[in-house]
């Protein structure tokens, strides 16, 4: 079509070294099949069987919509025994439209040194960051995509109970964020609680843990400090690089976003991929 400009192919990075301590513990009702439970008893949240025929993991779908959104090449921040995804990927499940590669995070110490283990990868190059546990729309990963600069989806608490099918006591433990004038993050409020959404009302804006880096993020995921969880956090490292001068545009999302942290997501996620086809 006359007028359209064809994007440069981006990379991205998932997150995939988390212990999965929240799906390892047992829930009553959750009506995991025997190859569901194995995966949910070992933490493999990306790895969980979805969809008809539980025949492809939760990560295929989480690839085909980057791939939907532009995205060739995609690298797995996993731990130092990862044969499990490297033993699917090179072979029954190998990408047809991306690019797969690995980076180890040797110590389940936080997310931002999970970013750091990706820095051979992303080079110099912009790139994606998203947790392999999160299912976003590839239109909202395309918004990403489109920036000329970092940034993140900005979703309306309302809108995350509507699309999504989280329950409102779920949605106050997401971490809001707060806005300027020209669309650009001020702050990011994590655990901000029920008093704090009360206040901001039904319009009040979360971040869902995806954001659009370029290579300044990883200066300040060497130097955040451990956070009081004893971690070395990403949003930390996100507002460490706001005080160096880096802007994040926050653009408006909509759409479902699927969350696979807990056993009892499980059925949400299968009744909402019924159907859909994994093309990675």
């Amino acid at each position: 079509m006359a007028g359209t400009v064809a994007l440069i192919p981006m990379k991205a990075v998932l997150l995939a070294r988390g212990l999965g301590s929240r799906m390892k513990e047992p829930a009553e009702s959750t009506g995991l099949t025997p190859t569901q439970a194995a995966a949910a008893a070992a933490g493999a949240k990306g790895m969980m069987p979805i969809g008809v025929g539980m025949s492809r993991p939760f990560l295929d779908f989480v690839l085909t919509a980057l791939a939907d959104a532009g995205c060739d090449q995609a690298c797995l921040v996993v731990a130092p025994d990862h044969s499990a995804i490297r033993d699917y990927y090179q072979g029954p499940g190998c990408p047809e439209r991306l690019r797969i590669t690995y980076a180890v995070q040797e110590i389940a110490n936080g997310t931002a040194r999970a970013v750091q283990a990706a820095q051979a990868f992303a080079g110099r190059d912009a790139f994606l960051v998203l947790n392999s546990d999160n299912l976003y729309p590839a239109s909202v990963l395309r918004s990403l995509v489109e920036l000329d600069g970092p940034g993140l989806p900005a979703y309306a608490r309302d809108s995350l109970v509507h699309d999504s099918g989280f329950p409102p006591d779920r949605v106050i433990g997401f971490a809001a964020i707060e806005v300027d004038s020209q669309g650009c993050l001020t702050r990011i409020v994590e655990k901000p609680g029920r008093e704090y959404y009360e206040a901001a009302g039904p319009a009040a804006l979360i971040s869902m843990n995806v954001w659009r880096f370029d290579a300044r993020i990883f200066d300040a995921c060497r130097d955040v400090p451990l956070s009081t969880r004893g971690e070395y956090e990403l949003p930390e490292a996100v507002g460490l690089a706001m005080t160096r001068g880096v802007r994040f545009r926050a653009v408006p999302a909509s759409g479902a976003v699927l969350d696979l942290s807990r056993r009892s997501d499980v059925a949400l996620v299968n009744e909402r991929l019924a159907g859909q086809e994994a093309r990675p």
